[in-house]
């Protein structure tokens, strides 16, 4: 039987701590974790995770080179996907992999044999492993707020977090899935509008508004440097901020991650919402909210189930990818429909994704700003 305190496992505890410790290190060990991996886990206090990390994860048994045999993909194109969605890549060799790891694999090689280039499968990735890493550990944190137990031990900790994390992760899958179904819809639906436009000149049932789209800068580097549960709470202001902003006849549509989007039938309404929304966010940012940045256009647009269809829509969130923090950039059409008295500056003529011909671009201000401003 292992001498766990000889092994330096046990170190600083005693009575009921250390016999607990104890209990759980014998548990792990019987399940195959190996001396060193516990002493890790000791050494990253992280011991009370390994109970659910081993019923989710699996067995760790395969190794890169043979998930990619049984898989069917190159080996370095398997180890480009891992990087890419921010896990990590051992010895190809060595068997760090699991049941998971394989399935994942097999997952992969149905979409390339479809005929989907590498690079796009990597963007793909690239763009889920960071939304689904944040995900990930929003979910623990949640989990064990959930079983967290002051007078519980050591060990008693571990087998909660086991057993709620075990029974807890087969509805991830689904939730996860029918979550990115609606999302698929909405990007289909948001197509095949685009082309209808494109075809007849218009859509059907179109009304006429003004749409912004307010994103916060940098939200990805944040993302990168702070916890998830604060970077939530960022998002989480974002939408407080708009909420209390805007007033009749703007609307605050909907929240996006990093962006809110807000119509108004009114162009110079939705203008002073965007300034007043950057100008909100420009005076927090002393003391680390990010700048905010806006972009606006005006048009026909389509009212379906809540949201909102059209040129108009994807003009503004694209102008929005393109303004400077702390601006408001509006497509032409926006500034002739406004009758306040804004002060605009031309930005010049922008290729803009998914437009075909350029876009001349102002910027508005507050007629009282400054000239530094500019």
């Amino acid at each position: 039987m292992t001498d766990y305190g000889a092994e330096g496992l046990l170190d600083g505890l005693d009575g009921d701590a250390r016999a607990a410790r104890e209990r759980l290190l014998h548990d792990l060990h019987a399940d195959g974790v190996t001396v060193d991996e516990l002493r890790t886990a000791v050494a990253d206090d992280t011991l009370f995770l390994l109970p659910a990390e081993r019923r989710i994860g699996g067995t760790e048994r395969y190794s890169l080179n043979e998930v990619a045999q049984l898989s069917g993909l190159d080996p370095e194109f398997l180890a480009d996907l891992r990087r890419t969605a921010g896990l990590p890549v051992e010895d190809d060799d060595a068997p760090t992999m699991t049941e998971v790891d394989l399935d994942s694999a097999r997952t992969t090689k149905v979409f390339a044999d479809a005929g989907i280039p590498r690079a796009d499968m990597l963007e793909v990735v690239r763009i889920l492993g960071r939304g689904l890493s944040q995900a990930a550990e929003a979910m623990r944190r949640l989990t064990l707020a959930l079983v967290f137990d002051p007078q519980a031990d050591e060990h008693e900790l571990a087998t909660r977090y086991a057993n709620t994390a075990e029974a807890l992760e087969p509805l991830t899958a689904p939730m996860l899935g029918q979550l990115l179904r609606l999302h698929l819809r909405h990007a289909v639906r948001t197509e095949l509008l685009y082309v209808a436009e494109q075809q007849s000149g218009g859509l059907s049932g179109a009304r006429e508004v003004a749409v912004c789209f307010a994103d916060l800068v940098g939200f990805t580097r944040v993302g990168e440097e702070v916890a998830p549960d604060e970077l939530g709470a960022i998002a989480e202001h974002l939408e407080t901020m708009a909420a209390s902003t805007v007033t009749s006849p703007v609307r605050l549509v909907k929240t996006i991650g990093d962006a809110v989007m807000l119509v108004s039938p009114d162009v110079d309404a939705l203008v002073d919402a965007a300034l007043r929304l950057v100008d909100l966010a420009d005076a927090e940012e002393a003391s680390g909210f990010p700048q905010l940045r806006a972009g606006i256009a005006f048009g026909p647009a389509l009212p379906r189930a809540g949201d909102w269809y059209g040129r108009p829509v994807n003009l503004a969130s694209r102008l929005t990818n393109i303004a400077r923090p702390g601006s408001v950039l509006c497509a032409q059409d926006a500034k002739a429909a406004a009758g306040g008295d804004w002060r605009w500056s031309y930005a010049g003529e922008r290729r803009v994704r998914g437009v075909k011909d350029p876009v001349k671009v102002q910027r508005v201000r507050r007629p009282e700003s400054s000239p530094d401003d500019e």
